[in-house]
């Protein structure tokens, strides 16, 4: 499992596949995605989200804290026909003078390592346009592997379900235990912090004044598909109704938001 996170360019083309496969389909009943359509994605990596609607020729603007994969986005698109319609900012949104407003907003798996989130899911409306959409999908904090254990360099701890719900010291010194980099314990120990449940996130649309147009829970995420060779599965509809419980058995939620 550790491999697609060393391997920028794999996982650079793993957001490709799922993104044109399944996001794109997905959000494509609310808003016509076509050329000339303007695209922000925050935290967007490299831009492999991005590439799909690149090649339809959108006007698409990825935004990021690491320089580094803004530079390596750079080069992977380096080559690309619409390479003009695509603009790469690594900088702090917060402090951002390079954005506009657009037609849709994309976060895929950013959410949920977040600070703040309400604070975060406040400011951000203002780039979207009037009648823009906003696409959200995060793992919930409770699924098997909400925080995001599966980056771990020890095997059995990458592949080991729900430890991540112990209390921050057990959970802590599980990691030592098995003699995880300490820069790696820090990274998981933030997720902790920022790991965001179903209930949480809605109550935070409700209360920044956004509509939920659209949302699919998963019960076998999306991208599972090109990581693991796994079909996606929907949640089951009881399921995805009873509140906290869903949570535990969601490895991916979809939304498709608009300021309210």
């Amino acid at each position: 499992m550790q491999e697609r996170h060393l391997n920028r360019n794999k996982y650079f083309n793993e957001q490709v596949y799922t993104t044109e496969k399944y996001v794109i389909p997905f959000i494509s009943d609310t808003i016509t995605v076509e050329k000339n359509l303007s695209v922000l994605e925050i935290g967007c990596g490299e831009g492999g989200n991005l590439k799909p609607f690149l090649d339809v020729g959108c006007n698409v603007t990825g935004v990021d804290l690491s320089e580094k994969k803004i530079e390596n986005g750079k080069q992977f698109f380096a080559d690309h026909r619409n390479e003009n319609n695509l603009t790469l900012i690594a900088e702090d949104i917060y402090q951002s003078k390079s954005l506009g407003q657009y037609d849709l907003i994309i976060m895929r798996d950013v959410i949920e390592h977040i600070h703040d989130q309400a604070k975060f899911m406040g400011y951000v409306i203002k780039y979207l346009k009037p009648k823009g959409r906003f696409f959200l999908a995060f793992p919930p904090w409770y699924n098997p592997f909400g925080g995001h254990q599966q980056i771990c360099e020890n095997k059995i701890l990458s592949m080991l379900p729900y430890y991540h719900i112990f209390p921050q010291k057990m959970y802590k010194g599980i990691l030592n235990l098995f003699n995880e980099d300490k820069d790696r314990i820090k990274g998981l120990l933030e997720i902790k912090e920022t790991g965001i449940t179903i209930e949480r996130f809605q109550k935070i649309l409700s209360n920044n004044n956004y509509k939920i147009e659209k949302k699919f829970f998963y019960f076998i995420n999306p991208n599972y598909e090109i990581k693991f060779g796994l079909k996606p599965r929907k949640q089951l509809s009881f399921i995805s109704s009873i509140p906290f419980v869903r949570n535990f058995v969601t490895t991916s939620c979809y939304y498709i938001i608009s300021a309210n």
